[in-house]
């Protein structure tokens, strides 16, 4: 693909995006949902009023009473054009958090090339548990999370890329598939991995904590943040649109990211470098 050609498969993957973004606002407002843009969306909202130039997704975090909330309230108010998938909708969905896409439309980023499940352009969402104030209970916890998380892409995935050359990528590669091969061997569904998952992450959401984390990614400790310092959001623009960011969001960046206002270096400034893109009947 041509440089030009490359730019303007971006720029519609942002704007297919960014449509998927506003229809979640939407219903999210209509059903009293609470919701922040989340990671690099939250960087570009704050120094870019819109996408960081070459991100080519849109992260979105719910406390997870509300994120249970949107995955049953949620089908029957989206457009036509929207679908809605998890692991509470689809036994077969291969990953521990939801997305909302784009019907008819595919996104395969490199890390998942021989992924089987066919994923849509769109809006990923992350759901938030308490993080227990105890740090010994949270090593012990996530953990658990990050093991059964681990496996559920493992189960979809049976290369994925590690990042790693040499000696040590090709023993990763040999771990993985071997990993992938004996979840299928012995018959273990996705389903099954996501329930264990489900409960480590979910294990201290009755202690009164005031910390949310994302127990989809290895470390929930860095990128946690106080209910408090997420809600109420503040809204803000983003592209052509009004977006929930965290209210304490220059806190929570700077935790998390260090100087977020300053652009990273142009090695750093990677994507998921997508294998398949297919926009469907939509145009952009």
């Amino acid at each position: 693909m041509t440089d030009s050609g490359a730019a303007a498969t971006l720029a519609a993957i942002q704007k297919a995006t960014t449509r998927v973004l506003h229809e979640l606002d939407r219903v999210c407002h209509e059903l009293g949902i609470r919701y922040a843009v989340y990671g690099g969306t939250a960087i570009g909202a704050v120094r870019h009023r819109g996408f960081i130039p070459w991100d080519d997704d849109i992260d979105a975090c719910l406390p997870r009473e509300d994120y249970d909330r949107l995955i049953v309230e949620g089908p029957a108010l989206l457009g036509p054009d929207y679908v809605l998938l998890s692991q509470e909708i689809d036994p077969e969905y291969p990953k521990t958090f939801g997305i909302l896409g784009l019907v008819g439309t595919e996104f395969v980023p490199g890390a998942a090339a021989q992924r089987d499940y066919r994923m849509p352009i769109g809006v990923d969402l992350f759901p938030l548990d308490r993080v227990p104030r105890d740090r010994r209970a949270y090593t012990r916890q996530n953990r658990r999370a990050w093991v059964w998380g681990r496996m559920m892409f493992l189960h979809g995935s049976a290369t994925p890329d590690s990042g790693l050359d040499g000696a040590l990528g090709t023993a990763a590669d040999a771990v993985f598939l071997g990993v992938h091969v004996g979840l299928h061997a012995l018959r273990i569904s996705p389903r099954a991995i996501y329930r264990k998952w489900e409960a480590a992450a979910r294990r201290y959401n009755d202690s009164g904590s005031p910390v949310l984390g994302d127990y989809s990614t290895q470390d929930p400790l860095r990128w946690s943040a106080r209910e408090d310092e997420i809600f109420p959001t503040v809204r803000v623009p983003f592209e052509d649109i009004q977006v929930e960011l965290p209210r304490s969001y220059d806190t929570i960046l700077t935790r998390g990211y260090g100087d977020y206002m300053s652009l990273p270096p142009e090695e750093e400034r990677v994507n998921h470098a997508p294998v398949r893109i297919d926009f469907g009947e939509h145009e952009f």
